[in-house]
């Protein structure tokens, strides 16, 4: 009999979707070995009316990125509200009533099991589960290294935390310890794979000999990347600088005018790619903003970070964490960040000791190991 295994993401930033896509390409992997599953996932925000999305996924989108200082306020108010508020009942009352495609849609698929990459769906379903509607275990998969009481929803049949700390803030907030598993967070399996160095910095043309560090602006390139690189490259003239600007078509060009007038064969633009594991393997560094996905994938890589202008909330908890297990420096603005570069050249010791950290707390195989735990309850295991 076939195990099918449905995956619900919310496109409200790109680690949801990036982790529910890293759990199918496991179901995938093991159906290529012959195992009996199968998978399939949907993001939540395609299933609900255009007004709703843009108040859920857009409003929150353009709240991080102009009002961030807003957002980390209402980060932690939601944080220290009870479940039983009057506004959360509220909130949870809208939800539902613009979910009843995505039902219909779960439906259809007939899933053996469901896990959620982000609070909705679980919230969603566990309703559904109260009035014995849902008989298939549900399980939530937490995104980043912090628990916001969003996260925490008592019905689902597992929960997956980032890490050790996370696990036990779940058991400590009530959860039951059973259901409660540290897998890290899941990341796409090219990221656990063997990388050559040499032949993908060739590719690039990028010099193997010499320091490369990779600049991510995340899937749509935001911030000034074209100014941040100019200010580290100035700063410096022994490393060489990728910047990945997403699918920032504007960005790019102006990357490229930079690179071609100012700093050919030291600065690489490079537009959104699937393969951002090959960018990661030719480089010693990463400048990246801490989002749960992205960092999971710098530490499945080995890959220590200079974090820069972390979102108040999740992103700055990422950050305290990294920086907590010795796989991260912070950076609060461009002068910052060069001085940070010119100390790790300075002490290359500092860095290698950043780079075993860093693979030392890596969870590389995060998405099989959820997989074969709900594969395994379903079992009878």
């Amino acid at each position: 009999m076939t195990r099918r295994i449905l995956f619900l993401s919310v496109s409200a930033g790109a680690g949801h979707v990036r982790a529910a896509q890293a759990l199918e390409a496991a179901v995938v992997a093991l159906a290529e070995d012959g195992h009996s599953v199968a998978a399939r996932h949907l993001d939540v925000m395609d299933y609900v009316p255009a007004s709703f999305r843009r108040i859920y996924a857009d409003f929150y989108l353009r709240l991080i990125t102009r009002h961030p200082q807003l957002w980390g306020m209402l980060y932690r108010i939601t944080d220290d509200t009870r479940p039983d508020a009057l506004t959360e009942r509220m909130r949870r009352t809208i939800e539902r009533l613009h979910t009843r495609r995505l039902r219909a849609a779960i439906t259809q698929f007939a899933p053996d099991a469901i896990v959620c990459t982000h609070f909705l769906p679980a919230e969603l379903l566990a309703r559904q589960i109260r009035k014995g509607r849902v008989q298939v275990p549900v399980w939530l998969q937490v995104t980043d290294f912090d628990l916001h009481r969003m996260w925490v929803i008592p019905e689902m049949a597992g929960y997956f935390a980032a890490s050790p700390e996370i696990a036990q803030r779940m058991r400590a907030v009530g959860l039951p310890p059973e259901r409660v598993h540290t897998t890290g967070i899941p990341v796409m399996p090219a990221f656990a794979g063997p990388h050559d160095r040499r032949a993908l910095a060739a590719e690039l043309g990028l010099d193997p000999e010499r320091p490369a560090y990779l600049v991510m602006g995340g899937g749509a390139g935001v911030g000034a990347l074209d100014e941040l690189a100019d200010a580290l490259l100035s700063a410096g003239d022994t490393f060489q600088l990728v910047v990945l600007a997403g699918r920032n078509a504007a960005m790019l060009e102006r990357l490229r005018a930079l690179a071609a007038s100012r700093y050919p064969g030291r600065l690489f633009p490079q537009g959104y790619t699937p393969h951002v594991d090959r960018l990661m393997a030719c480089c010693d560094l990463a400048i990246t903003k801490p989002g749960g996905l992205t960092t999971s994938e710098c530490l499945a890589m080995g890959l220590p970070m200079i974090v820069n202008t972390p979102i108040p909330g999740q992103e700055e908890r990422n950050a305290d964490y990294l920086m907590e297990q010795g796989a991260a420096w912070k950076a609060i603005d461009a002068v910052s960040l060069a001085w940070r570069i010119a100390e790790l050249q300075a002490q290359p010791a500092r860095l290698s000791s950043m780079a075993d950290a860093a693979r030392a707390i890596g969870r590389p195989h995060a998405a099989r190991e959820v997989i074969d735990t709900v594969l395994k309850q379903l079992d009878g295991a």
